[in-house]
């Protein structure tokens, strides 16, 4: 029988030979266990893979369910290349400790120990507290990282656990203060490294939650999701981020078969979103707007099995290089692709298709001019973007007309996508 991964704690302090290193996963699973945030956690947990044992820093379900924690345990279990540790998060209510056991409890590793406390419903329980002071005073426990799930106070956010709470860890850990080397917390769906009562804080939420704005100081587009190591160096601990690469995760596209039939199941689903919309687009015509309603709900519902299904396959560049990637497709379609089938289809006395590829063509050519101006992302400066919901063209703000230049559609008509 092959050995469970995901450990469930049945003993207030462990002893670990061996182990040097500690890879920590934040928030993998609050946002729903979908395959598009399952991809990053899945990456997070090959990058942890690297150290001797995994812990996820709290929020590994959206809800404390049964359903939910066999979900998140089955993934793990067929993903992790060390053991899983967890605390608990404010989203793992329920049936946690039936899955992993105790929410307190102090790991000892070779040459330090991690003592994870319980503090989901922002308070720290007597029994974590009383366990931190237990294992501080040991002789053989010089290092120390307390993990918890909740913030306590810091410079960069307020949602945090309350100054009478940090006060009761601070009486707890103070005799033996020198021994805790770092804090460590999730909760927040970013990063940041801080210092509170002289002791380094490090704050890791990027495991698979999507990543949020935290502050002025702390935007979404500057975080990358991430895993945070601790290790050892010198008999010393240290600490570090690592980004995950949105490509980073990729073994069923090792698979042929299996790759194969998932861009197939790709084209399905999509071809399924179409049809839905056009379909609604139909019933609007003639004033069925329940029916209208009901269709552009299953055409999102189709679109987001294609995204699922895709994000297994797909194999970016990192985000901040990606757009100018889109352009060279473009310039195929306008420039070759499209200007071949529209001359096929005149041959072939097909107007419709030809009248297709051409208004296509047009509208690929300020696809790649626009692609182009936002490859550097922070210069792009288009605040209004119109699309022609009869043949596609795009136009921005300063190039609207009162009627699509290519099929004549009225401004009135124009799909309007704006910054707000």
């Amino acid at each position: 029988m092959d050995k469970k991964r995901m450990i469930k704690v049945q003993e207030p302090v462990i002893r670990l030979n061996g182990v040097h290193s500690v890879g920590v996963i934040g928030d993998p699973g609050c946002e729903g266990l979908g395959t598009y945030n399952m991809k990053v956690y899945a990456g997070a947990l090959e990058e942890s893979g690297r150290d001797d044992i995994t812990l996820i820093a709290g929020d590994l379900v959206p809800a404390g369910t049964e359903h939910y924690y066999q979900m998140i345990q089955e993934m793990t279990e067929a993903l992790a290349g060390n053991d899983v540790y967890t605390l608990r998060g404010n989203h793992d209510t329920g049936a946690y400790s039936e899955y992993f056991g105790l929410k307190n409890y102090a790991l000892l590793a070779e040459h330090f120990a991690v003592i994870v406390l319980d503090n989901a419903f922002r308070t720290f329980e007597e029994e974590g507290l009383s366990l931190l002071k237990e294992v501080l005073k040991r002789d053989d426990v010089q290092q120390a990282v307390i993990a918890f799930h909740i913030p306590v106070p810091n410079h960069f956010i307020l949602n945090c656990v309350s100054d009478e709470e940090f006060s009761r860890l601070k009486e707890a850990y103070g005799p033996w203060k020198e021994k805790v080397k770092y804090m460590l917390c999730g909760h927040v769906h970013s990063r940041f490294e801080d210092c509170v009562d002289g002791i380094p804080l490090i704050c890791t939420g990027g495991g698979g939650a999507m990543i949020e704005d935290v502050s002025k100081e702390i935007r979404a587009c500057d975080v990358e999701h991430h895993i945070v190591h601790f290790y050892e160096e010198g008999g010393k601990l240290c600490c570090r981020f690592s980004d995950l690469s949105d490509d980073g995760y990729g073994r069923e596209r090792k698979d042929a078969v299996l790759k194969q039939k998932l861009q197939e199941t790709v084209q399905g689903e999509m071809m399924a979103h179409l049809k839905y919309l056009m379909f609604a687009d139909r019933a609007k015509r003639r004033g069925m707007e329940k029916i209208a309603n009901l269709f552009c709900a299953l055409a999102a519902s189709e679109y987001y099995h294609a995204r699922n299904f895709y994000s297994v396959l797909e194999h970016p560049a990192a985000f901040t290089e990606s757009v100018q990637t889109f352009v060279p497709g473009e310039e195929f379609e306008y420039e070759r692709l499209y200007q071949m089938m529209g001359e096929y289809a005149s041959e072939h006395q097909s107007p419709l298709a030809k009248q297709a590829y051409q208004a296509a063509a047009a509208a690929e050519k300020e696809h790649a001019s626009l692609l182009k101006q936002a490859s550097g992302m922070e210069a792009f400066s288009e605040e209004t973007i119109y699309v022609c919901p009869i043949c596609g063209y795009v136009m921005t703000g300063s190039t609207a007309m009162e009627r699509c230049p290519v099929c004549g559609g009225p401004k009135r008509q124009f799909e309007v996508y704006e910054n707000k």
